[in-house]
């Protein structure tokens, strides 16, 4: 049997034999095996930890950050075309109460331009050209035409005068800030009930004009120039200095309001073909003069109290 085997193995081709592979140590992964098991051992795969489920995959991988990218991108995207829609739905209903765009043009004022005007409320006889520049049917800005209204001297003026009320109380000692509440929003509640009755008025007579609400804010805000400066003439020389300048400023802001309103209510009048005579015109020459008389009373009426 023993030769028989021989001869069997010598006359029969021997195979090779298949190499062994040792078995893997800890941190080696089977050279044959395409992907790593990553659910049996914590310590292997991208390092991440099991999940508190216990399914085994990791919390954070690239595979989860690329499915939840697009998501994210297009919550972001969502997020900013609704933002972007609701600010231009508020923009619109702001602009359709409040024309946030037409006030950047009653501000579009420089230093030159402030001291020419100022000079020209407290100076107005000396002015000869009233009429408003435009270009290209739109008025030029406040700094480059003297005519034209503004918002920034008349803003500016209503603090100062608030803040001169406050030092004529106090150096009364009747200050409190009850007091001068009460006159800011005094000074406030005629201006409303001015621009009110102007429009009114306005619309009573059916008087076609380009004068707009703003611009009357502005023509009717100007009389706290003269209002602070009779007030401070009378901290410092008593009541007869507050007098005289506080005249000055009426006729002077009289002046200034017949010279400029009559371009605005009665020129459109003379372009509409209406006769000087006529009844119509004579009630926007009534208007015009009851506006320009209403300034030095309130002028007087807001400040006499403050000098004594």
């Amino acid at each position: 049997m023993h030769a028989t085997g021989l001869a069997a193995s010598a006359g029969t081709p021997r195979l090779p034999s298949k190499r062994r592979v040792p078995a893997s140590q800890p941190g080696m992964t089977d050279p044959h095996q395409f992907f790593d098991d990553t659910s049996s051992a914590p310590s292997r795969g991208y390092g991440g930890q099991p999940s508190p489920g216990g399914l085994g995959y990791p919390t954070s991988s690239p595979e989860a950050a690329f499915l939840a990218a697009p998501m994210s991108n297009m919550a972001m995207a969502y997020g900013s075309s609704l933002a972007a829609h609701g600010k231009e739905l508020v923009d619109k209903n702001i602009d359709r109460f409040i024309p946030v765009s037409k006030l950047k043009y009653y501000f579009a004022v420089d230093t030159v331009y402030v001291g020419k005007k100022l000079g020209l409320l407290v100076f107005p006889y000396l002015h000869q050209d009233w009429e408003v520049q435009y270009q290209q049917d739109t008025p030029v800005a406040p700094r480059f035409d003297i005519n034209a209204p503004d918002l920034y001297i008349p803003a500016m003026a209503f603090i100062t005068y608030i803040l001169v009320a406050g030092l004529a109380l106090g150096t009364q000692d009747r200050f409190s800030p009850d007091l001068l509440g009460l006159q800011a929003s005094s000074a406030l509640a005629w201006l409303t009930l001015e621009v009110v009755a102007i429009l009114l008025s306005l619309y009573l007579v059916t008087v076609n004009t380009d004068l707009t609400t703003i611009d009357l804010v502005a023509f009717l805000g100007y009389k706290y120039v003269g209002m602070i400066g009779g007030v401070l003439t009378g901290l410092l020389f008593g009541k007869i200095g507050y007098y005289l300048v506080l005249a000055w400023c009426c006729v002077s802001i009289f002046v200034f309001m017949i010279r400029t309103l009559r371009l605005k209510i009665l020129a459109q009048a003379a372009a509409e073909g209406v006769p000087v005579r006529g009844a119509r015109n004579q009630l926007r020459m009534y208007l015009t003069m009851a506006v320009a008389a209403a300034q030095p009373v309130l002028m007087y009426w807001l400040t006499f109290h403050l000098v004594r």
